[in-house]
């Protein structure tokens, strides 16, 4: 069975992202956006929600081709396009690079990509998508990198659940500004 994780930056009040969807609070420094390119690289298959795809698909497939772009943007961009994606979504027709679109019941669909052989973990993102894979019982892991940052409001990363989820810590990682990657298991 593959391994589902679920990883995002996080404010130390527990928000993925600001009310508006600002990010900026999560700018990453060059260890830490490394650590992201890395975790790229290793996934089998990524899984998104519309919001983080819509996101992510608008700048992420020809970053790599703009004059400014960084040498690690570059092998970021590169990483991402040639990553397996699933998209869940019921208003988008169509998705490209590298996806294909789900548009029918998602917990059935990530059941079933869990039972499937493969290389790499199943890395699930979008809150509203990981709350609802939380909610079922089905991420395996937790990956949260913490800013030093309160942002007061916006969209959690934990959602509520009916029952208590035992974890434990796997491993610790400190990246420069104050961050922190702490990792999860779900006790099983």
């Amino acid at each position: 069975m593959r391994t589902l994780t679920y990883a995002m930056n996080l404010s130390l009040d527990g928000y993925v992202a600001a009310p508006d969807g600002d990010l900026t609070w999560s700018t990453p420094s060059d260890e830490l956006f490394q650590f992201w390119s890395d975790r790229v690289g290793e996934t089998g298959q990524a899984l998104y929600g519309r919001r983080l795809w819509e996101g992510m698909s608008s700048h992420w497939p020809t970053a790599d081709q703009q004059p400014d772009a960084a040498p690690a943007h570059v092998e970021f961009s590169r990483r991402w396009r040639e990553m397996p994606k699933v998209v869940f979504s019921s208003t988008l027709d169509s998705v490209g690079w590298n996806a294909r679109l789900v548009t029918g019941d998602a917990m059935t669909e990530i059941r079933r990509l869990k039972e499937e052989d493969g290389d790499g973990h199943l890395d699930i993102g979008g809150a509203s998508l990981a709350a609802a894979a939380m909610r079922a019982g089905l991420i395996d892991e937790y990956t949260i990198v913490t800013h030093p940052v309160l942002i007061g409001s916006g969209t959690p990363f934990f959602t509520a659940l009916e029952r208590w989820v035992g974890l434990d810590l796997v491993e610790t990682r400190a990246f420069p500004d104050g961050v922190l990657m702490t990792r999860y298991e779900t006790r099983r």
